[in-house]
């Protein structure tokens, strides 16, 4: 958990670095890196951007509601529909998923450069075919402005180890 954790706040942090900061060898740290990689636990090892600096306004949490659920042959042809759309007019979307609540159980967050952007998201989104929309709502997020919390993995991160010290405790 505490490897993850430091991964977390700096993924870019080597081995060595880790085995200092953790207290152990650096083959153990790369042993247990691999065996994190090898089952899952970590996915890909990336980056949090300031989005706002690379010219995005807008970053949107919208929520959808379907008719009905949809089938596998109609998700494979929505899929198939998406690609096609992202080739010719893509959109930066962070995540896309199934989920429950508030009514909703559509989960989309996006980042979009102006408001303009955003209709045009909206507006293609509405008109997937197969997925017969029962309600749509966004919540938009302002990037200039002042944030209280920004996205990090590292508050996560603080997370992990307290939830740890917390049952070690």
């Amino acid at each position: 958990m505490k490897l993850l954790a430091e991964l977390m706040k700096n993924s870019k942090t080597s081995d060595r670095e880790l085995a200092t900061k953790l207290g152990v060898s650096q083959p153990t740290v790369s042993r247990i890196r691999a065996k994190l990689e090898r089952e899952g636990y970590i996915k890909e090892y990336t980056l949090v951007p300031d989005f706002h600096k690379l010219g995005f306004e807008i970053m949107a949490v919208t929520l959808v509601k379907l008719k009905r659920e949809l089938n596998e042959e109609e998700l494979g042809k929505i899929w198939k529909y998406a690609e096609e759309l992202l080739k010719k007019s893509p959109f930066a979307y962070m995540m896309a998923m199934d989920g429950h609540g508030l009514g909703y159980n559509r989960v989309v967050i996006s980042l979009h450069e102006n408001y303009s952007d955003f209709v045009r998201f909206v507006k293609a989104t509405r008109e997937v075919p197969y997925a017969e929309l029962a309600a749509f709502d966004s919540f938009m997020i302002s990037l200039s402005s002042k944030h209280y919390q920004p996205l990090t993995f590292s508050m996560i991160a603080k997370y992990l180890l307290a939830m740890k010290e917390k049952a070690i405790g």
